[in-house]
Order: structure tokens, then C-alpha cells, then sequence
């Protein structure tokens, strides 16, 4: 009989409810496997086959999630607010291979002079991190596009993360790539829109899914 994979969607009203979602789905539905190669390559990772979350009130908060008492924090807004330079401009600290602000930050304002200047009704407005040359580094970007529309007056995100850490990278991201969301609403006069993201890597890996679970109450 034939395996298909498993596409797993979630609705959710805000960041925090999106994380609790997809830890909950994903102990429901992910694959287990060791990793051959790649980060942490040896050890265990649970995975969505592919999932896609839909995140209606992004901006609502808590923008990172708010886990109960005694249980370390995946994320905090101070670390969001020092992790946003490198989603929205090219520094790089020693070392670092990439940061995904090298690619974005010259393509932010065009996208918002291309709305303020061209109007809405286009699909021209995609963010893409990464190049050609990506596939060649040991550890190449994790998130590889932020596609954009305005639609109803809002401007709704459209975003794609090729591996994906669900305990901590999730939150941190998202809460990062919202703020940016709505710096960008406001350089374009709307309002702040959805969040859909889709990724056929969201995963655990295996020495927080106790933790996990204790988390969201399984």
C-alpha cells in the first residue's frame, strides 16, 4: 500500500497558539528518524512530513509563547529584539556563514516602494533568502522565501522555512518576521495583515520532546 505524506494544517489566532498547535499536532503526526546528516546529524528529530499554519491576529500577544511556570522559555521578546537586525539588515558577526537580513535588506524597501508606487494588485513582491550558491554551505538557510500581498487593506505574509526548529527557532522567528511585517504595513499605509507559513521541516528534536510535551499539558 502506498505512503503518501502526511499534510498537517493549523489555524491559529495568534503566535503563542500557532506553537502550542504545532507541538501538540506534531506528536500526533510527525515522523521519527535519526539524522543522517546535517545539524545534530545522529541524533533522533521529529518531523512534520509537511505542515502548513495559518496565524489569522499575528500581532496579538503575547508574540512569543507563554509556557507554564518552571518550564524554560523557548523564546523572549529581548531575544526577538536582538535577533531582528539580522532578519532585517546585512550585519554578520564574526564567523557567521550567512545571516537571512544579507538578503532581505535590499529587497524591504523595493517591495514597499513597489505597493506605495505600483499599487497592490501584483505578485511580483516575493522576498527570496538565499542564492545559488547555498546549497554549497554546511548549513545553508533555514528560511528560504517571504512572499507578500496586500489584500483588504492588510499586508498578509506568505513564508517558507525549509528545517525548522519548532521549540525555540519557530517562535523566535515568527515574532521577529511579525514585527517586520508591520514596520513594513506602516512604510506602505495598511494595516498588518495574516501570517501563513509552510515548511516540510518543522521538527523536534529528541532531548526537548519531554519538555515539549510537558509544555502544552500532554
Amino acid at each position: 500500500m502506498d505512503k503518501f505524506l502526511d499534510l498537517v494544517e493549523i489555524d491559529a489566532h495568534n503566535l503563542s497558539e500557532a506553537w502550542f498547535l504545532c507541538i501538540r499536532n506534531l506528536f500526533e503526526h510527525g515522523y521519527q528518524y535519526k539524522i543522517d546528516w546535517g545539524s545534530y546529524a545522529g541524533q533522533h528529530r521529529l518531523e512534520f512530513d509537511f505542515v502548513r499554519v495559518r496565524v489569522r491576529y499575528p500581532g496579538a500577544k503575547p508574540l512569543v509563547p507563554d509556557v507554564p511556570q518552571g518550564i524554560p522559555p523557548p523564546s523572549t521578546m529581548e531575544y526577538v529584539e536582538s535577533y531582528l537586525p539580522y532578519l532585517m539588515t546585512g550585519h554578520k558577526k564574526e564567523g557567521e556563514q550567512y545571516t537571512h537580513g544579507q538578503y532581505l535588506e535590499p529587497q524591504i524597501p523595493k517591495v514597499i516602494e513597489m505597493y506605495k508606487k505600483g499599487g497592490f494588485e501584483t505578485n511580483q513582491a516575493c522576498m527570496a533568502v538565499g542564492d545559488q550558491n547555498s546549497i554549497n554551505l554546511s548549513d545553508p538557510p533555514c528560511l528560504r522565501q517571504i512572499d507578500t500581498r496586500v489584500r483588504y487593506g492588510k499586508l498578509h505574509f506568505v513564508v517558507y522555512f525549509r528545517s525548522w526548529d519548532l521549540w525555540a527557532g519557530f517562535p523566535s522567528n515568527l515574532a521577529a518576521i511579525q514585527l517586520m511585517k508591520e514596520y513594513m504595513a506602516s512604510e506602505i499605509g495598511v494595516a498588518d495583515g495574516e501570517l501563513i507559513v509552510v515548511s516540510k521541516g518543522l521538527h523536534l528534536y529528541e532531548y526537548v520532546w519531554e519538555m515539549a510535551k510537558t509544555a502544552v499539558g500532554l
